[in-house]
């Protein structure tokens, strides 16, 4: 049996206004609750990958949510997209903003138009899946990078996206933080789509992964078939975990 398609990228091109090609073609799928890593060197496209999911990038090409087709310009669909794309960024700090965590968690649901005691709740189930209980009236710029990058993962999931995306998630933690990201990650149900060069991070919890380089994808196979390959990792700036 087939899964239902969470995410479909089709033929993606994107050149940046200096003309530099950053996506020539790039084409997958995602079934619902996959959970898939790209992985690359640095300048493969990846992160500008990322931010064609939601809708925040548009160049030339397909990229469809559930279904649903990312419209540029299309302000109601893309508002239907960013909520089921919940996209976390490589910083956390590009995504905590707020005076309080329960204020950058709240602020999702409080956009969508939701009453106050469903925000509640959505910002209570959110930092008790990311293990930041009692955190609400914390200050974003007092916690460790560890708990930055979980807060930033919480503002998404208050969102309750289908398909949740990050960029370089455990980039610049600790190993007793990484590995609190590697335990979250992989209970979480979501289709789960990464950015990382954490190899031990892919060898753990994603069971597929895409090679990315020079714009176009050079490898899309089981994880445990590419880490096997290593002429092709090393090819590709990658090391052995």
């Amino acid at each position: 049996m087939i899964a239902e398609t969470a995410l479909e990228v089709r033929d993606l091109q994107f050149a940046y206004p200096d003309g530099r090609e950053a996506l020539r073609g790039v084409s997958f799928r995602l079934g619902a609750g996959e959970k898939v890593a790209i992985l690359g060197p640095n300048g493969a496209g990846k992160s500008t990958l990322l931010l064609h999911l939601n809708g925040l990038m548009h160049g030339h090409g397909e990229v469809s949510v559930m279904g649903e087709r990312v419209v540029e310009d299309d302000k109601k669909t893309l508002a239907r997209i960013r909520s089921l794309v919940g996209l976390v960024f490589q910083d956390p700090d590009d995504q905590l903003f707020s005076p309080t965590v329960y204020d950058d968690v709240a602020f999702g649901p409080i956009y969508m138009g939701l009453p106050q005691q469903e925000i509640d709740e959505r910002v209570k189930l959110a930092l008790g899946q990311v293990g930041l209980e009692g955190y609400d009236t914390r200050m974003p710029f007092h916690l460790s990078g560890g708990e930055k990058k979980r807060a930033a993962i919480a503002t998404v999931l208050s969102m309750r996206p289908r398909v949740l995306v990050l960029d370089e998630p455990s980039a610049g933690l600790d190993p007793r933080a990484r590995r609190g990201l590697i335990t979250l990650l992989d209970g979480l149900e979501q289709t789960i789509l990464i950015t990382t060069h954490d190899m031990h991070m892919v060898k753990e919890v994603f069971p597929r992964s895409i090679i990315m380089d020079g714009g176009v994808i050079v490898a899309d196979a089981p994880t445990a078939e590419i880490l096997a390959d290593q002429e092709l990792l090393e090819s590709h700036g990658l090391e052995l975990p």
